[in-house]
């Protein structure tokens, strides 16, 4: 009787462990290549203006149609104060102020934002992961994302960016498992 108890003990656990690890099994398998950032970034020369040339669709830009702008200013110890602008649908501009936190000061490159306003900072979910995947030497360009792939931006300098440049940035993406189809390119009207 102990012997039928204690197998139908560990048969239930090596069930449940079974049916636990395949249901943590994503379909997608985002565990390809690990998201990395670039090994170092200088804030000086990372802040200012940006032009979104490309985004995944997300919840917080569907009114902004074209002309999207990021333009980071260094506010000390490691805080970056964010102004998000851009053309909504309807013609109107829009615009949104954020802050920024630098979350691995090592590199500089792995930060947390967030738009919600400041008496709610002290909440961990108000503040959105903003990791720096690559970056061109001469910070002409940008990829932006986050560790579990379900955002990502194309930074440039200029409202355009060369279309090899575009390509090479879709390559590097892929490799880092992100889906580079569910890519929208965002129109800049100069």
């Amino acid at each position: 009787m102990k012997k039928q108890i204690l197998w139908s003990i560990l048969m239930s656990i090596s069930m449940t462990s079974f049916i636990f690890a395949f249901s943590e099994t994503d379909s997608d398998d985002q565990s390809k290549t690990p998201v990395t950032t670039v090994k170092s970034v200088n804030l000086e020369r990372y802040a200012g203006k940006w032009f979104e040339i490309a985004r995944y669709p997300n919840r917080f830009q569907k009114k902004c149609a074209a002309n999207v702008t990021a333009t980071y200013v260094l506010n000390g110890d490691s805080k970056v104060d964010v102004i998000n602008e851009c053309l909504k649908k309807d013609g109107k501009a829009s615009k949104a102020k954020g802050k920024a936190k630098v979350a691995d000061k090592s590199t500089n490159a792995k930060l947390k934002v967030r738009f919600a306003p400041g008496w709610l900072s002290w909440l961990p979910f108000v503040w959105g992961d903003y990791w720096i995947l690559e970056l061109d030497e001469e910070y002409k360009y940008a990829v932006i994302g986050d560790p579990d792939r379900k955002y990502l931006w194309i930074l440039s300098r200029e409202s355009e960016l060369d279309d090899s440049t575009y390509q090479k940035l879709l390559k590097k993406v892929e490799v880092m498992g992100f889906d580079s189809k569910k890519l929208v390119k965002t129109p800049q009207n100069g």
